[in-house]
C-alpha cells in the first residue's frame, strides 16, 4: 500500500472480474451488505486497502485515493506492486504473517502500516492494509503528548490525595510517651481493616489527628475524608448535611438539590466527630445508615449506597450518657468496634516538651526565623502545668509567646501570667474586702514582676502593660524597694 511507481516492468494483467464488480467478495457478502461495507472504509479517516489472496486490489477507500492521488476506479482489480511502492501486501498473503505498525516510506514521507491476513478455513483469501498514520512524526508527537499526560495524571494523582484525603498521616503523632506510642500502634491496626473506630479523649487532645492518619494509611486513602462536627451543625439542618436533599425538598434548598456527608465519602472516610452532641432523634438514622450503608435524600425516593468507613470521636462519657437515656446503647454498639482513647496532656507529661519543641521549630520555619529554644525554667514551668486545655492549649500559649517574643530563647518572664498562678497564689483572710484583696494581688504581682526582671523598671512596666510614672507610684505605695 504505498506510492504508484514507474512501470519498469510487466504487472500481472489487472483483473476483470474484479473491475467488473465480480469480485471473490461478492461469493460471501449481499449487494446491500457490500455497499455498506465501502461506505464504512470511505468514511475511515485513515487509508484502507483490501487484496486477494493474489495481490490483485479489491478494496481502495476514498482518504487512501486522495493521499496518493490515484483515482479508486483505476486501482481496483490492479496488482498492489503496479500501485504501491516497496508493497508488502502480497508478501503477508504469501507467509500469512501480520505485520503491526511498521514504517515505511511514502511519497517522502515516513507512514505507519499494518498488514493483516484474513483467513478462511485456514487460508488466507484477502489482506488488509491500513495507513494508521500519514507521517512518523505524527506518532511522535503522539507519544510525546501521551508521556506528557502521563506525567501530569501523576501530578494530579498526588494533588488528589493530597486535596482529597488528609493533611496528617502517622509520622505527624510526635510523642515521647509509652502510652501514645501503644495508642499509635492500635490505630495502625486498624488500617486494615474497615470496621468502625470510636476514637475519645478530652477536648484538644489530637483525636481528628488520629482519625485522619487512620484514613491515610488505609487503602481508601485516595478517595475523600469527609468531616463532620455534629455540635457544629444546627439540629434543624443536620439530616440534610448527613443525607443530603432533592431539589425544592424544602423552603431555603438550594434549587440544584445537595449531596449529603454520607454520598461524598463514597469509597472513602466519614469522621463524624462529636458524636455525643448527636441529637436523640436523629441517631436511630444513623444507626439504619451505619447497618444497611443505604439511603434516600430529603425529598427523594431513590435508595443510595455508599461504601464508606465511619470514624467518630467524642469527648463525653457516651456509657454515662446511655444510662441517661441520652445516647443509644445499640447506636453505641455499632460505632464501638474498635475503640482508642487518647489520654489528656497532664496524664502523658513526657509529651509536653517534646511537643513544645516540635510546634516551635514548625512555627519558626513558617515565619523564618531563627531556632527558638525554651530555658530550663519555662520548661519547668510547662511540665508542671495541669493543661486543661490539652494540646490545643499548649499551640495556643506557644503562638502567643512566640508573637511577642524578643529573642532566641523562651523564658519564664515570656509565657502567659497565669501559667504562674501558683506561684501568685496569695494566701487572703476570709474577711478581707474586696479593695484589700486586689491590693495584696497588685502587691503581690509587682513584686515577682520586678523579680523576674532584675529590677529593670522599664521593662517591668512594660510586662505589666503600666506607664513607668504608674509603677513608680505603686511601688512607693507598697514600700517596695527601687532596687
Amino acid at each position: 500500500m504505498h506510492m504508484p511507481r514507474k512501470k519498469t516492468h510487466a504487472y500481472p494483467p489487472p483483473r476483470q472480474d474484479i473491475i467488473s464488480g465480480e469480485n471473490f467478495l461478492g461469493a460471501y457478502i449481499c449487494k446491500e451488505q457490500l455497499e455498506m461495507f465501502k461506505l464504512i472504509c470511505d468514511s475511515v479517516h485513515d487509508g484502507i486497502v483490501v487484496t486477494d489472496a493474489d495481490g490483485f486490489i479489491v478494496i481502495f477507500n476514498k482518504p487512501y485515493s486522495k493521499f496518493l492521488g490515484i483515482d479508486q476506479k483505476d486501482a481496483i482489480g490492479r496488482h498492489c506492486t503496479e500501485i504501491f511502492e516497496n508493497t508488502r501486501m502480497h508478501i503477508v498473503a504469501q507467509t500469512g504473517k501480520p505485520e503491526f505498525f511498521r514504517p515505511h516510506l511514502m511519497k517522502g514521507q515516513q507512514i505507519i502500516a499494518q498488514r493483516i491476513p484474513i483467513k478462511r478455513n485456514g487460508n488466507v483469501v484477502a489482506v488488509y492494509g491500513q495507513v494508521m498514520f500519514k507521517n512518523v512524526r505524527d506518532v511522535v508527537r503522539l507519544a510525546k503528548k501521551h508521556s506528557l499526560l502521563e506525567s501530569k495524571v501523576k501530578v494530579y494523582e498526588q494533588e488528589l490525595i493530597n486535596l482529597r484525603s488528609t493533611k496528617y498521616t502517622f509520622d505527624s503523632i510526635i510523642t515521647a510517651s509509652d502510652a501514645i506510642r501503644s495508642l499509635k500502634q492500635e490505630a495502625l491496626a486498624a488500617t486494615g481493616n474497615d470496621y468502625p473506630v470510636l476514637i475519645t479523649g478530652e477536648s484538644g487532645t489530637g483525636k481528628e489527628l488520629f482519625a485522619q492518619a487512620i484514613h491515610q494509611a488505609s487503602h481508601r486513602k485516595m478517595y475523600p475524608f469527609i468531616h463532620l462536627n455534629c455540635s457544629a451543625i444546627p439540629r434543624d439542618l443536620l439530616e440534610a448535611e448527613l443525607f443530603g436533599y432533592e431539589q425544592g425538598a424544602f423552603t431555603g434548598a438550594k434549587a440544584t438539590g445537595k449531596l449529603g456527608k454520607f454520598e461524598l465519602a463514597d469509597r472513602g472516610t466519614i469522621f463524624l466527630d462529636e458524636i455525643g452532641d448527636l441529637p436523640i432523634e436523629m441517631q436511630p438514622k444513623l444507626l439504619r445508615v451505619l447497618e444497611g450503608k443505604e439511603f434516600e435524600r430529603i425529598g427523594g425516593n431513590q435508595v443510595i449506597r455508599s461504601d464508606f468507613r465511619l470514624i467518630a470521636a467524642t469527648n463525653r462519657d457516651l456509657k454515662n450518657m446511655i444510662a441517661e437515656d441520652r445516647f443509644r446503647h445499640d447506636l453505641f454498639y455499632r460505632i464501638n468496634v474498635i475503640p482508642l482513647h487518647v489520654p489528656p496532656l497532664r496524664e502523658r507529661r513526657d509529651d509536653i516538651l517534646a511537643l513544645s519543641e516540635h510546634f516551635l521549630k514548625n512555627m519558626a520555619d513558617e515565619a523564618k526565623m531563627d531556632e527558638i529554644t525554651l530555658d530550663a525554667e519555662a520548661e519547668k514551668l510547662l511540665w508542671n502545668y495541669d493543661w486543661p486545655g490539652n494540646v490545643r492549649e499548649l499551640v495556643n500559649i506557644l503562638e502567643r509567646t512566640l508573637s511577642r517574643l524578643e529573642g532566641k530563647t523562651i523564658c519564664v518572664e515570656d509565657l502567659p501570667f497565669y501559667l504562674r498562678r501558683r506561684e501568685a497564689h496569695i494566701e487572703i483572710p476570709t474577711k478581707s474586702s474586696l479593695r484589700d484583696i486586689l491590693n495584696q494581688v497588685e502587691e503581690k504581682t509587682i513584686r515577682q514582676t520586678l523579680s523576674e526582671t532584675n529590677y529593670n523598671k522599664a521593662l517591668a512596666a512594660k510586662k505589666l502593660k503600666i506607664h513607668r510614672t504608674i509603677l513608680y507610684q505603686k511601688m512607693k505605695k507598697y514600700k517596695i524597694p527601687l532596687s
